[in-house]
């Protein structure tokens, strides 16, 4: 039997609904082809994910350890405004010559193995197989000074993100590339130490990325195992909340 009922237009339905009382039809498409949090790959693969989700197309964006621009690859050049620096460039991330509150984002991935910091007699761990990593990664300076091991790789990170801070504009996006590791047998977490160090310079812990190596970690000799061997790097996505406090304004 033929219905009397009248068939509105869609419009028509909402405005209904609206008037009524009744809760609108919510908007957007479902879909699964969304960014998410870990990935099996490499940097150059998984930073324009991380960029795309948190920094505008246009954006200034200054990359403080670009070295040889592996996680610039597969990016348009003329997608954002890149300011590129290095030691190489004669520019220190802990030391920047940009203008405060200048940059949209910073990106930031310093050496984060404490052997690519250590002296040994003349030579830097780092060197012999490791030498590659060392050419890409680290600027070779010794540790006589300062922080040594463990230490040395967060002083490095906790310096360049004050910084950091500095030079970026309010809700400014702040990317830092790390790696837990273990040190004279101990677990260090390193990206929940930067984490902690960072909320409390000013900046909100946004996003978590997990990169996953594609290939399975060896080494050439082994007695006993104890940790299980590191095979994932975070990117970590902050956002610049408030002004720097001081030292004595954290304790309190």
């Amino acid at each position: 039997m033929a219905s009397n009922m009248k068939t509105l237009p869609l419009f028509e339905t909402v405005e209904t609904n609206k008037r009524n009382g009744k809760r609108k039809a919510p908007d957007g498409v479902s879909t699964s082809n969304l960014i998410v949090s870990a990935y099996v790959g490499n940097n150059a693969e998984i930073f324009p994910l991380v960029l795309k989700l948190h920094v505008p197309e246009g954006s200034r964006v200054a990359d403080v350890t670009f070295g040889t621009g592996i996680f610039w690859k597969n990016i348009p050049p003329d997608k954002y405004r890149l300011f590129p620096s290095d030691l190489k460039t004669n520019v220190d991330c802990r030391n920047l010559p940009y203008a405060a509150e200048s940059m949209d984002a910073v990106v930031l991935d310093p050496p984060y193995m404490e052997g690519l910091y250590r002296a040994t007699g003349r030579e830097l761990a780092g060197a012999g197989t490791y030498a590659a990593f060392r050419q890409t990664y680290s600027n070779g300076q010794s540790t006589n000074e300062g922080p040594k091991y463990h230490e040395a790789v967060l002083d490095l990170y906790f310096r360049a993100g004050r910084e950091a801070h500095r030079v970026l504009a309010k809700n400014g996006v702040l990317i830092v590339k790390c790696q837990d590791e273990v040190s004279a047998n101990t677990q260090r977490l390193t990206h929940v130490e930067i984490i902690n160090e960072f909320e409390q310079l000013g900046f909100y812990t946004k996003d978590l990325f997990v990169v996953v190596r594609p290939n399975r970690p060896a080494v050439s000799r082994i007695k006993q195992q104890n940790h299980a061997r590191k095979n994932h790097s975070y990117f970590i996505v902050f956002v610049k909340t408030n002004a720097h406090r001081t030292k004595a304004q954290r304790k309190s």
